[in-house]
């Protein structure tokens, strides 16, 4: 049997079709070469692409840029801030010093103001502390034996236009005093009533938030006394000048077995903010009115 030569088989359908999309993607691309659109294509797509990542970097420098800024306007804020701070703390020191010293020469004006129309010659004084001892509860002066202060001179002081009964030096130094005040348990000073002329003693009760007390008025004169009433220092016994303002009457005790009655006083010195007194000296009676320096205009 003779041996027929081998033929070859046939393209299958997946190669036939491989091959021809093969052609058809080589003729696009020999086409799409051979214009000039895909230069000018990539080119565009390039530069789009730079100009992009250009952007980007400049919008991320400007960002950290910025925030670095801001940071450092922050800090300048923050000293700007704290100096302003400190400033108006100055300021308002400032203010507070300034009306200090106004309300500091009103007071001096007022005490200046007293010190021409007294008749006794005043020493005047500034309170520079208080006793602790309890046993006098006294205050302590600026001015002593140097300055013409002696033991049992009395003492007063001027607020709110009155003059008020403060005590009497009790222990003097060269440049200091003592005095007990009328508030405390071992003072007693002879006095009136301003108005009926009614006498009586007056006495403290130990603190200077407790209020005197007037002893030894007859009942009998009860319906002449009022409330506000100002009872003032006689002038007996030769310790304290007549006529000084001690305190008002505020309320009347009695009981109706007695023949004598007491009367409550609200002392019209304010001992809680007493800062200057004057110590009287009894023997010099002022003659002449004395003048008070005018004040220097400042430079």
């Amino acid at each position: 049997m003779p041996k027929t030569a081998g033929k070859k088989p046939p393209l299958s359908f997946n190669t036939s079709g491989a091959v021809f999309g093969g052609l058809i993607i080589v003729s696009f691309l020999s086409l799409f070469f051979s214009t000039k659109s895909f230069a000018f294509n990539f080119k565009e797509i390039g530069l789009q692409l730079f100009l992009g990542v250009r952007n980007g970097i400049y919008a991320a420098a400007s960002m950290a840029s910025g925030t670095v800024a801001a940071i450092q306007e922050l800090a300048v804020l923050r000293e700007e801030y704290a100096e302003l701070v400190d400033r108006v703390a100055r300021y308002e020191q400032i203010e507070r010093s300034a009306a200090d010293i106004i309300m500091e020469n009103r007071r001096l004006r007022e005490q200046l103001g007293f010190l021409d129309v007294a008749t006794y010659k005043s020493i005047p004084a500034q309170i520079v502390g208080r006793d602790p001892d309890n046993l006098f509860s006294a205050i302590a002066i600026n001015r002593g034996r140097l300055d013409g202060v002696a033991v049992g001179m009395p003492v007063i002081a001027y607020q709110n236009g009155m003059e008020g009964l403060v005590g009497k030096v009790i222990q003097t130094a060269k440049f200091e005093s003592l005095v007990i005040p009328l508030y405390d348990a071992r003072s007693f000073v002879a006095a009136r009533l301003a108005a009926s002329r009614y006498e009586g003693i007056v006495e403290g009760q130990g603190s200077q938030d407790a209020p005197l007390v007037m002893r030894f008025i007859q009942q009998r004169v009860t319906s002449e006394i009022s409330a506000g009433d100002v009872v003032v220092s006689s002038g007996l016994g030769g310790v304290y000048p007549p006529e000084i303002s001690i305190g008002r009457v505020t309320d009347v005790n009695y009981q109706e077995y007695e023949i004598s009655m007491e009367i409550i006083l609200e002392p019209v010195v304010d001992y809680s903010r007493l800062e200057y007194v004057f110590v009287l000296d009894k023997e010099a009676v002022r003659t002449e009115k004395e003048s008070v320096p005018a004040e220097e205009d400042s430079p």
